[in-house]
């Protein structure tokens, strides 16, 4: 039973539309603004134009990643898909407290070794030895899946 599914964390429809068109509506303006009343120096209208359209750029990639749903089993937190976001025998340390440093109804966790840089915006990102889940997802469902994580810490080293 090692692959059951013990927890999930599914991102808000309301939180997931908000976000994406708050980035792309800016994304609109900075272009609309370059086209409608281009500045007299190249380098800001370049300015406008690359924010512009690296702004559409992140609402597209957060669309794409906020639409995944995350996975907890006793092994592994994961994409729907099956990438793995960690492996609890890898997880040093859960922080979800409040003035942790974590994103927006979500968790952070340490790992006990390096692992390669993933970003999934809106819904969790990973660099070297630190991970961070939330954004667009649901407080209650972060809130429990880190306190599972927690619990399947402590399993894991008394099992040792």
């Amino acid at each position: 039973m090692d692959d059951e599914i013990i927890g999930v964390i599914e991102p808000r429809a309301v939180r997931r539309y908000v976000a994406t068109g708050g980035i792309g509506l800016l994304g609109m303006i900075l272009l609309y603004i370059a086209a409608a009343t281009p500045p007299v120096d190249p380098g800001w209208l370049a300015f406008l134009i690359i924010m512009g359209l690296g702004s559409l750029f992140l609402s597209w990639r957060l669309w794409q990643a906020s639409g995944i749903t995350l996975e907890l089993t006793r092994q592994e937190l994961r994409e729907a898909g099956g990438r793995v976001v960690a492996r609890i025998e890898n997880i040093a340390s859960v922080d979800r407290g409040f003035f942790a440093f974590k994103p927006s109804n979500g968790f952070m966790m340490r790992l006990k070794t390096a692992d390669s840089a993933v970003y999934a915006p809106g819904l969790w990102w990973r660099y070297r030895r630190t991970i961070m889940v939330g954004g667009v997802t649901s407080g209650t469902q972060a809130k429990s899946v880190a306190d599972l994580i927690k619990i399947l810490m402590v399993e894991r080293d008394h099992a040792d």
